[in-house]
């Protein structure tokens, strides 16, 4: 009872933590972006022009397009239109204020080019998300694990090293690269077709029964899956190893062992819940980052559209609301996943203590 004891003032102390942090990252990009050139102002009036006609010099353009300079052949009276349609028309500390009190009401905002809010937007690329990111994490849980401990109990036999070696090639190679190798082998590249090229679902997919649909569902996940979780066993599969090794050489299972237990008693019962204290607690970051890292190269090469094209093309296009949106929420997702992260800690080990942490 004493590890609860402070649990209650740590949550308060970092959930109010939060708040600083939200927006120093949000006022460190906000400060970037002003800087950055070819913002919304610059594409519109480039637009305009035809893209043919003499473009925004280097030296011309901003990047809010708050003092953009490049406005020949555009009228005062157009420009200040086209200023006033993306915002641009207010001062930067206005609509950086106005900004922060819009997040505050959990209000996004809405894409400057596709015309919707950018939670609609987000909402709608969730599905592709979800289904790379839960398939990934289970996934490589799944097999990691149980790998790991198989490891650690025959450390440095010929099956320890042939694993060791496997798993270790596929960290080696890079997801996008490993992609590529499965078109090329199964989507039809230059041997088999026997997998989709492209989406979560065929085009018929609503005229499918449900068996129907579900086959074809995981179908089309097979390659993308693949090429994400290969790079993700070496990690995971040599962190259970190395802790399961750790406990096993501690003196408590040298003591059990001499108390007459059996080897198998003193694995589950004793090792495997010590051992899985730093892979329990890493689920909550593990589980979220899975929807979110390292799946742009994924969701580009086997044409998913999820999170995480999405913000790259709202990057490449300066479509500052989807940008901003996005990171605002990703980090507000990192920072509670970091807390649950330090709860589960409480929940496995009811040795911690929170008391002082945090100040």
């Amino acid at each position: 009872m004493m590890m609860r004891h402070g649990l209650a003032p740590y949550i308060v102390k970092r959930l109010l933590l939060m708040i600083p942090t939200l927006i120093g990252v949000l006022t460190l990009t906000f400060a970037v972006v002003q800087f950055v050139p070819g913002g919304p102002v610059e594409q519109m009036v480039l637009e305009l022009k035809g893209r043919g006609g003499a473009g925004v010099g280097a030296g011309e353009s901003t990047g809010g397009g708050s003092t953009y300079r490049g406005r020949q052949g555009i009228d005062e009276k157009n420009l200040a239109e086209i200023k006033a349609l993306y915002g641009f028309d207010k001062p930067p500390i206005e609509r950086y204020f106005r900004m922060l009190g819009k997040f505050a009401q959990f209000d996004l905002g809405e894409s400057y080019y596709q015309h919707q809010s950018v939670w609609q937007l987000i909402i709608s690329k969730l599905p592709v998300s979800i289904s790379i990111g839960l398939w990934t994490f289970f996934i490589t849980y799944l097999i990691s694990v149980p790998l790991g401990i198989s490891k650690a109990i025959r450390d440095g036999t010929r099956f320890d090293t042939v694993t060791s070696m496997l798993v270790l090639i596929g960290y080696a190679i890079p997801g996008f690269v490993m992609g590529v190798l499965l078109l090329v082998i199964f989507g039809g590249g230059s041997f088999l077709q026997l997998f989709p090229l492209r989406g979560l679902v065929s085009d018929n997919w609503e005229s499918l029964s449900w068996s129907a649909r579900i086959a074809d569902y995981l179908w089309h996940l097979v390659l993308p899956i693949t090429a994400s979780v290969l790079g993700s066993f070496a990690v995971i599969t040599m962190l259970t190893k190395n802790s399961f090794i750790e406990e096993i050489r501690k003196q408590y299972v040298i003591t059990a062992r001499a108390k007459g237990l059996s080897e198998r008693l003193v694995m589950w019962r004793h090792i495997f819940r010590n051992a899985m204290i730093p892979l329990v607690t890493g689920f909550p970051a593990a589980f979220i980052g899975a929807f979110f890292a390292g799946s742009l190269l994924i969701e580009t090469l086997f044409s998913l559209d999820g999170l995480g094209l999405m913000s790259f093309e709202a990057v490449m296009r300066r479509d500052y609301p989807v940008v901003f949106g996005t990171l605002y929420i990703f980090t507000l997702i990192g920072l509670f996943t970091k807390l649950i992260s330090d709860i589960a800690y409480v929940l496995v080990d009811p040795r911690i203590q929170f008391e002082g942490q945090g100040s």
